[in-house]
């Protein structure tokens, strides 16, 4: 059986960040992460990619966001070229502006933190 799939958008190398530390909580459970970061070319020993498109699964069980809402409204026509179980706002994507504009594309819009959900304390994994 296969691992469920992730794509952190905004995903970091600064461990105090909520994007890096998602990566960690993900692997922790058992997930195949895919940091989405258009500089960094490894995050916490995963391959990062530049892009959701660059990332090498036609399907993914969930995708995490991590940005600014100016910069999530840019970003939000990408995720319709994937199929994607789950596109999760956490908090401060989590703008009205940003989750009307996902709803309009009909993604399958959660509002919340991922990180929580696997259950994962994100203010454990502070280092």
């Amino acid at each position: 059986m296969s691992k469920p799939t992730i794509a952190i958008i905004g995903a970091s190398s600064d461990r105090q960040k909520f994007g890096n530390r998602c990566v960690r909580a993900y692997a922790s459970v058992g997930y195949d992460v895919y940091p989405v970061h258009p500089r960094e070319s490894s995050i916490e020993g995963h391959v990062a990619f530049p892009s959701l498109a660059s990332v090498p699964v036609a399907a993914l069980d969930r995708v995490s966001l991590y940005l600014p809402p100016a910069v999530a409204l840019q970003v939000l026509p990408e995720l319709q070229q994937k199929s994607i179980g789950e596109v999760w706002f956490n908090p401060g994507v989590d703008s009205p502006e940003v989750i009307a504009r996902a709803r309009e594309l009909g993604l399958p819009v959660v509002v919340g933190c991922s990180i929580v959900d696997v259950g994962v304390n994100p203010h454990q994994l502070e280092s």
